[in-house]
């Protein structure tokens, strides 16, 4: 792959702000469109362009392999532990809980189109 400079130094400006607007989709997915889902594509999408703006670096797959199945746990357990409570919630405590299960929904989506990703460019392009 040929290095672009005007390429790598867009992506590197635009890097921050694309996690910063995937973090707000999440945060605010329990209040309007958007949430978990949406907002761990668009940060998966800065895995990609830290990939194009240094594609000789790797990141440890086990490390995001081993996340997602964390977070996958904790979300199945904190959806089995207040699933029974969450019609009877107040405002606060509820608006609380979609937060907490959007960043868990958030986090894994985003390691695992991450790990789709990484798995297409080193794997299935050999």
């Amino acid at each position: 792959m040929s290095r672009n400079t005007i390429v790598q130094t867009t992506a590197k400006i635009l890097l921050p702000f694309i996690i910063m607007f995937g973090a707000y989709v999440v945060i605010n997915g329990a209040d309007s469109v958007g949430g978990g889902f949406q907002g761990g594509a668009v940060i998966s999408a800065a895995f990609i362009v830290r990939w194009i703006i240094k594609p000789d670096q790797d990141i440890d797959m086990r490390y995001m392999k081993t996340a997602e199945r964390i977070f996958l746990l904790a979300l199945v357990l904190m959806g089995m532990l207040f699933i029974g409570q969450s019609m009877g919630m107040r405002y606060i405590t509820g608006r609380v809980w979609m937060v907490c299960i959007n960043v868990l929904i958030g986090v894994k989506v985003t390691c695992g189109l991450t790990i789709i990703f990484y798995r297409f460019v080193f794997f299935e392009s050999r």
